[in-house]
């Protein structure tokens, strides 16, 4: 099966410094340096359709521009484009949630996957007024897809849940196609929903070996329900024409955190509930020694943001190489990103893309 490449919209803004932001984290300043306007994100939209990447994450959080207004916006912006809005099912009811993806879905040409995200930090959820423990949050999410699922499938449905009760809901029109649904997470309950519910399962870029691990779960928590998932990866990349190049730039992103802005961060990290946040702070330990954590990925972003901390750094054709090892454990999707997000989707789509393709195993989206 070939492998989909996606890109990220960095709606905290941009830079060519590393962003702060993400689970647990709050963003830095470095993002002022390209604010996330409508006009720049176009402009990455753009060209990584032009680049044929075939969709592109927007993340979700207090840190960020929301993602489903921004995205609707820049669905004008590009023709083929797909975006994958991240949102938190605790914010919305699942009948309006169903409806407005039906909408985007609709009104966009099928361009709309969904992203969805639990919130593995309580405080933030309290700000947005939800106010369940971990648990109860991956429990309500459960009761919100199954919801969400059937009424795009046309049922009328009456639910009465631990969390969510809706009576006589029904949609007057569905998705064509239905969006699939994206769903990460590390802890048991995540993986528990993911196995029911997840067409597609995220993980965070860590070592082959882990994300194999993690395959091997979910597949055999999934058959138990007779499904089989697609599985996907967030992956920061740096790629140059030689090895010396794609380090030297590792090596000036990492010269430009500074240590007290590092402190800080993982301070607010090792207060994270999320499990997946937990173990990409463990492939650092918080230290700038050891950062390269397997052949070609380096941990380094993980110092000052939080959620997906890793990059593949390397020569164009050892970045082809590590993504090759990861399709060949079972990850068909790839959501890569760089600092700044609209010229590395260029060394990217012009350089790594290409060698994948002559390996038949990425083609560029028409």
């Amino acid at each position: 099966m070939a492998l989909t490449a996606h890109w990220f919209l960095p709606t905290t803004g941009d830079s060519r410094n590393v962003v702060g932001g993400g689970h647990g984290s709050t963003p830095g300043t470095a993002g002022t340096d390209r604010p996330p306007s409508i006009a720049y994100l176009g402009q990455i939209a753009r060209s990584a359709e032009q680049l044929g990447f075939t969709g592109a994450l927007t993340p979700t959080g207090a840190w960020c521009e929301d993602a489903w207004l921004t995205t609707a916006m820049l669905t004008r912006e590009t023709e083929r484009l797909k975006y994958l809005v991240a949102f938190r099912p605790g914010q919305l009811s699942p009948t309006l949630a169903a409806q407005m993806a039906t909408s985007y879905q609709n009104q966009s040409g099928g361009r709309l996957l969904l992203n969805v995200v639990t919130g593995g930090e309580s405080a933030e959820q309290r700000a947005y007024g939800d106010f369940l423990d971990k648990a109860g949050r991956y429990a309500r999410t459960g009761e919100f897809l199954s919801i969400t699922g059937r009424l795009w499938r046309g049922e009328q449905v009456d639910h009465r849940g631990t969390h969510l009760r809706v009576e006589a809901a029904r949609l007057t029109r569905l998705p064509e196609p239905v969006p699939e649904v994206y769903f990460g997470g590390s802890s048991p309950e995540a993986a528990e929903v993911a196995a029911r519910h997840a067409d597609v399962y995220l993980t965070w870029g860590e070592p082959p070996a882990m994300v194999a691990e993690k395959i091997r779960h979910i597949r055999e928590l999934a058959a138990r329900h007779g499904r089989a998932p697609r599985f996907g990866i967030r992956l920061h990349v740096i790629t140059r024409d030689t090895a010396q190049a794609a380090w030297a730039e590792a090596d000036r992103l990492l010269a430009g955190m500074d240590p007290a802005r590092i402190a800080e961060t993982q301070a607010a990290l090792a207060r994270s509930e999320s499990e997946g946040q937990r173990r990409m702070r463990l492939l650092h330990g918080g230290s700038t020694d050891r950062l390269e954590v397997s052949p070609n990925l380096w941990a380094g972003i993980g110092l000052v943001r939080g959620g997906a901390g890793t990059a593949l750094v390397g020569d164009h054709r050892e970045v082809a190489d590590r993504i090759e090892e990861y399709h060949r454990l079972g990850v068909d999707e790839f959501i890569l990103s760089g600092a700044p997000h609209l010229e590395e989707a260029y060394w990217v789509g012009e350089n790594v893309l290409p060698i994948l393709a002559g390996r038949g195993l990425w083609k560029r989206e028409a």
